[in-house]
């Protein structure tokens, strides 16, 4: 589900206000995902062109199963809190052309981590379906440092409200950080998460989705 695409960022900001209610915290029944896909953006520095990259592993083997990046320009403004504005229909486009329909999206992003509670992750689930997580580098919000070991967490606290999770992927390496995007919980998304940061601080999907984009981006495909 799409509604008409905003062209200003108070649109953009009103219809993160009307979707974010669609958000929904609970995985299907019985979810064990058995692919997962990764999706990232790299951007032509000095110019509107993307590239928009959706990579999808076998969970259990982290073995590629598909890959699909596609060239594509932005014209929405960069706005803190609007990236989904510029990302989404490139990464829409990627995913329609896979030939397997993932059973979890792996964002390098925020879900519901997000001023509206719904960043890039959220709108990707809501608007396909799938569940959804999104894997941060940087914090929206505030949280005490988690241990140091793997699999340590604390709670990502805005305005009071627990809006994801620091987590240690690797030991005494900086936490991620973790936010459901759509019909997933906490705990299952911080377990997929370290499912699939099983020797790196990223998830592989994110590291795969990356290196693809950027090879593109290099090359000029």
């Amino acid at each position: 589900m799409i509604e008409q695409w905003p062209a200003t960022p108070d649109e953009a900001v009103a219809l993160q206000l009307r979707m974010a209610p669609l958000v929904d915290p609970h995985p299907p029944a019985g979810f064990a995902p058995r692919t997962a896909a990764g999706l990232d953006v790299a951007y032509d520095e000095g110019s509107d062109r993307l590239f928009a990259a959706v990579v999808v592993l076998d969970v259990a083997s982290l073995d590629p199963v598909d890959q699909v990046v596609v060239p594509g320009v932005t014209d929405f403004p960069y706005v803190p809190g609007l990236f989904a504005f510029r990302e989404l229909p490139s990464l829409l486009t990627a995913l329609e052309r896979l030939t397997v329909s993932p059973d979890l999206l792996v964002c390098d992003g925020q879900g519901v981590a997000h001023p509206r509670r719904f960043g890039l992750a959220s709108h990707l689930g809501v608007v396909t379906g799938l569940p959804s997580i999104g894997v941060a580098k940087t914090p929206m919000g505030h949280y005490d440092p988690p241990g140091p070991e793997r699999g340590a967490w604390s709670p990502l606290l805005d305005d009071g409200e627990v809006v994801g999770r620091a987590l240690r992927t690797q030991r005494e390496v900086k936490p991620l950080f973790v936010s459901i995007g759509h019909r997933v919980d906490l705990d299952t998304a911080c377990a997929q998460v370290l499912r699939l940061a099983s020797r790196y601080r990223q998830p592989e999907t994110t590291r795969r989705a990356d290196r693809l984009c950027r090879d593109a981006l290099t090359s000029g495909a």
